[in-house]
């Protein structure tokens, strides 16, 4: 966004101008091919090469221009020699300076006014970013991120601010002030500074002539009034008495005006009433990219903590409904060296869904990441829900978030946050092609079912878990009977849909977005039965929980299931991850298993038919669990069996925590334990969100009372990354992954 301009402009000077970008966008690529300018591999021709700071030398093209011996230059150093013998007014500060400078080239616009200009954005309407003028005036906004602001000696300089920014460079504050303090000393002519930044005018005590813009001062601006079409402001201070529409909304574009007719009139083009009534707007400054179904989507630019918290704060009182916001941080360096005042601004929304952060070139740092900034709003902006999945998925899902009417949502950020709103805008509107398909669906398949079944759409799953997390399942059954399974299974397999079985929840983890397919649930009471068998076996249905299983096993005097007690799951859970504890394994106790494979048939598979290892059966893998029969180890006494039970209880409550968890994140590594790696890597009691490590025992996590799949998935990563770092050990999870690969997210 600052090459291109420049190249339309340096073009519209006359000279040849060929470039080429790693990420061109069409929109760009069309501006300078209408300009003239050649897209592409640098050529023969070439006499001099600039470059964005975000490339690095080691690049093709810079490699080639050393090659060669072409001088190479930085943008704002090709831009200050461009503007030398011109009259420059200079737009800079950390934020507010393109929407400023188009506000300032649309008054220029307005009265004729043949100056010559470089915006660092696209125009709403399709304009040229850049052009040469017939006057001996350029505006320009110019940056001081990469430390070549100090090329410029400008006539006019305004400032919208100087707010801290751009840690990489300036690593404090006095850094940025000597800085700015420098510009203001080389400018010609007037400085103008916002009456509400008391930096700039601290700053700027010291320039020839210093100038006040915003509500009150030498250019005061009040606003009188904000609707759709914009804003009204009155004019005061040197021009007073004017009243003067403008063609944007917010509060902050009121200072932004203020300052761009300020400037327009010390160029010598007093402000008129419709000076910025027909302001175009530029791309990515709160550009609307759908108003469907009452719901407004917006994209915007902001990428420093005070230009969120202005965005929101603007749009917060636009919206009728709730604020939603997509935020994509902007170099590791920002984000860690403003990860809290991240937090606090985004917490003016309801929601909150983090990127990963788009590094423009720079290498991750400590405390740099969107993981940083998501814990910190989870440790203290309890009033915002955020959630957060890291890796180029990072909106997968996300796309069910339930808007509704007069809710607005922001995609937020300085780098490619715009092909993430447009591809999520494109997957939202298949998810609802496809949320109408799933109501096809489950009206076609209730007919089918027996009067005691259910069937539901969008059926949540976290309370059907042990660990209380994740969204919600696209359908979800219960069905009454063998009949019932049969029916929805081979219903499933015609349409290709997947289906899921659930127990008692244990062992597993639900995503935040929830499941897509067919979450079945053996929860009617037909899949609870305990019958013992005349041969002194029992049959079980898998809906059973190993608890009643235990408790009934010990009434009828029948052992062998003591080791049961405890686990927090049912039988058909228990077959699929052949579940142990206490040195048991439930297919130790198992004859034969009744199953209903992908196409809804119905098998009994004896125990020697089946493969069977460590937390895994291999035929269920791909098939239900409807019940088994188990062979006990002998009749005894019910006391001596309630005996044994009270004491593997007691066991378990001595070394395995109370809260909600899935059990056992990790597999045993061979020859150890997963907790005690856990635990000698210093984890026990680490939290993100409101997931924590076990102190009890650190292969669990438990949920603190509000955590998100999103924060135990965070908190797998980091114990994961913690032990393979101090003990070259790669944990493998034991827990499912419900609907996903772990692939997709570790």
């Amino acid at each position: 966004m600052g090459m291109g301009p420049l190249a339309i402009y340096l073009s519209g000077l006359g000279f040849e101008v060929s470039g080429e970008d790693d990420g061109m966008g069409e929109e760009m690529l069309a501006r300078l091919r209408a300009a003239g300018v050649r897209v592409g591999e640098m050529g023969p021709e070439a006499e001099i090469v600039t470059y964005s700071s975000a490339i690095g030398p080691r690049h093709p093209a810079m490699a080639e221009a050393a090659r060669r011996g072409l001088p190479q230059v930085r943008r704002g150093e090709l831009l200050a020699e461009a503007a030398r013998g011109l009259k420059l007014v200079a737009v800079c500060g950390a934020h507010g300076k393109t929407t400023t400078t188009a506000m300032l080239i649309t008054a220029l616009r307005a009265a004729n006014f043949p100056a010559g200009y470089i915006l660092g954005g696209l125009w709403a309407d399709g304009g040229a970013p850049a052009r040469a003028g017939s006057n001996d005036w350029v505006v320009a906004e110019i940056d001081e991120s990469d430390g070549t602001i100090g090329s410029f000696s400008p006539e006019i300089t305004l400032t919208v601010n100087l707010d801290w920014d751009h840690p990489d460079f300036y690593r404090d504050p006095a850094d940025l002030e000597r800085t700015f303090a420098a510009l203001f000393a080389r400018t010609r002519g007037p400085v103008l500074v916002s009456d509400a930044d008391p930096r700039s005018l601290r700053v700027s005590a010291a320039a020839r002539e210093r100038l006040t813009f915003g509500r009150s001062g030498d250019f005061a601006a009040t606003l009188l009034e904000e609707n759709a079409a914009g804003l009204k402001l009155s004019l005061g201070g040197r021009f007073p008495g004017t009243q003067v529409s403008v063609g944007a909304r917010g509060e902050f574009n009121a200072a932004n005006a203020a300052g761009a007719l300020a400037a327009a009139a010390l160029m010598g083009v007093p402000p008129a009433a419709r000076a910025l009534a027909d302001y175009p707007g530029v791309k990515r400054r709160q550009s609307v990219l759908s108003r469907s179904g009452g719901i407004t989507v917006l994209e915007d630019y902001a990428h420093h903590p005070a230009e969120i918290r202005a965005l929101l704060g603007s749009l917060r009182r636009q919206t009728r409904g709730r604020l939603w916001a997509v935020f994509q941080p902007h170099r590791y360096s920002r984000t860690a060296q403003f990860a809290a005042e991240f937090a606090a601004a985004l917490a003016v929304a309801d929601h909150v869904h983090l990127l990963d952060v788009y590094p423009a070139g720079e290498a991750p740092v400590p405390g740099g990441t969107s993981a940083d900034i998501y814990a910190e709003m989870r440790r203290t902006q309890p009033g915002t829900a955020v959630s957060y999945m890291p890796g180029a998925k990072g909106l997968a899902g996300w796309t069910g978030a339930p808007l509704g009417e007069g809710d607005i949502l922001a995609f937020v950020g300085a780098g490619d946050i715009e092909r993430h709103a447009c591809d999520w805008l494109a997957e939202r509107e298949k998810l609802q092609a496809a949320a109408a398909e799933w109501d096809r669906i489950a009206a076609e398949w209730k007919a089918g079912l027996s009067p005691e079944a259910r069937l539901r759409r969008e059926e949540p799953l976290a309370r059907r878990t042990t660990l209380r997390v994740g969204g919600a399942a696209r359908l979800y059954a219960e069905p009454a009977n063998e009949a019932d399974v049969a029916h929805l299974l081979s219903a499933a397999h015609r349409r290709g849909i997947r289906v899921f079985g659930l127990g008692r929840g244990s062992n597993l983890i639900v995503p935040d977005e929830g499941v897509d397919g067919l979450v079945l649930c053996l929860a009617h009471a037909h899949w609870s039965r305990f019958e013992p068998q005349p041969d002194g076996s029992v049959r079980v249905g898998a809906g059973l929980r190993l608890k009643n299983l235990c408790g009934l096993a010990a009434a009828a005097g029948l052992s062998g299931f003591e080791f049961l007690e405890g686990i927090p799951g049912s039988v058909g859970g228990s077959l699929r991850m052949n579940a142990g504890a206490m040195g048991g394994w439930i297919f130790d106790v198992v004859e034969s298993v009744e199953v209903a494979d992908g196409q809804g048939r119905l098998l009994t598979l004896r125990r020697a038919e089946m493969h069977v290892d460590y937390r895994h059966c291999a035929e269920l893998h791909h098939a239900l669990a409807l019940g088994a029969v188990l062979r006990p180890k002998a009749a005894q006494a019910s006391a001596d069996i309630a005996g044994r039970i009270d004491e593997y209880r007691r066991r378990r409550h001595e070394t395995q925590p109370r809260e909600p968890s899935a059990g056992c994140i990790f597999k045993n590594p061979p020859g150890t334990s997963a907790g005690r790696l856990i635990d000698e890597a210093g984890l026990k009691g680490e939290r993100i969100g409101g997931a924590e490590i076990s102190p009890v025992h650190a292969n669990f996590i438990i949920n603190r009372g509000e955590a998100t799949s999103a924060d135990v998935l965070a908190l797998i990563r980091r114990v994961r990354a913690r032990v393979r770092q101090e003990r070259g050990v790669e944990l493998e999870p034991e827990v499912l992954l419900y609907g996903r690969d772990w692939q997709e997210v570790l």
